[in-house]
């Protein structure tokens, strides 16, 4: 069953360490899956690791945690070349879709090539739950800040879009991030937005935000607004603590 609404839960975190595996899926990603409102049956979960390349050891940690959790899983492999043979199909067909971090601008511009912008949008219209971290929560938005282009962070303008905001990862464990996604709405580079502390997540019903979500404790959510003066106007956000 489809969510009731298009739905993408965006987040910087949504992972956790573990003794057995490199991580398993945090409290995050679990509300995500618990949002598709699937019963009777195991969540049908698609994984895309494209921010990094496809790395074998990702994909293979996801599928290992996947089980634990009793998902049905998949995964959407682009290199060397699809790993399914009808992308749209299958696609469609999840209850999830969750997205590795990595980079954002490797990620768009793969997915681009393949046509899984326009894929995403129908999916994402048609109640399929999207979520991801870091790289896989920017590239719903407008654009955000990114370091897919070096160490420095440099500004990405040109997300996917479903979401018409801006946003902004990592904002308390990085310090660049912060500064730099402040003065990128302040002149105009990026559109107003949200940003998260790592292990906050935003949920939006179609293009609204509907709540901040966190899986730590103290970890923040924020709207940045430019203000008439022409500087970045920051407001706190209630975050709601999952258990």
């Amino acid at each position: 069953m489809p969510a009731d609404a298009p739905t993408i839960l965006a987040t910087s975190g949504g992972i956790r360490a573990s003794p057995r595996l490199p991580w398993v899926p945090g409290p995050l990603t679990r509300h995500a899956v618990e949002l598709a409102g699937t019963t009777g049956r195991a969540p049908r979960v698609c994984f895309l690791a494209t921010a990094v390349g496809d790395d074998a050891r990702v994909i293979n940690t996801f599928y290992g945690s996947a089980v634990n959790e009793g998902w049905q899983p998949s995964h959407l492999a682009l290199f060397p070349m699809p790993n399914i043979e009808d992308v749209r199909e299958h696609l469609l067909t999840r209850d999830v879709v969750w997205v590795f971090g990595g980079s954002v601008a490797g990620l768009l511009a793969m997915w681009r090539l393949h046509g899984l912008d326009e894929i995403f949008r129908e999916a994402w219209q048609a109640g399929v739950v999207l979520t991801g971290v870091s790289a896989g929560s920017i590239c719903w938005h407008a654009g955000g800040t990114t370091d897919s282009f070096g160490p420095d962070l440099r500004p990405i303008t040109d997300g996917l879009g479903l979401l018409p905001h801006s946003n902004g990862v990592h904002y308390d464990s990085e310090p660049g991030r912060r500064p730099l996604f402040q003065r990128l709405i302040a002149d105009g580079t990026l559109p107003p937005g949200f940003a998260t502390d790592d292990g906050v997540g935003l949920l939006y019903r179609d293009t609204e935000l509907v709540e901040a979500l966190a899986e730590k404790r103290e970890a923040g959510a924020y709207r940045v607004d430019r203000g008439p003066d022409g500087t970045a106007v920051e407001t706190a956000l209630d975050v709601r603590r999952l258990s």
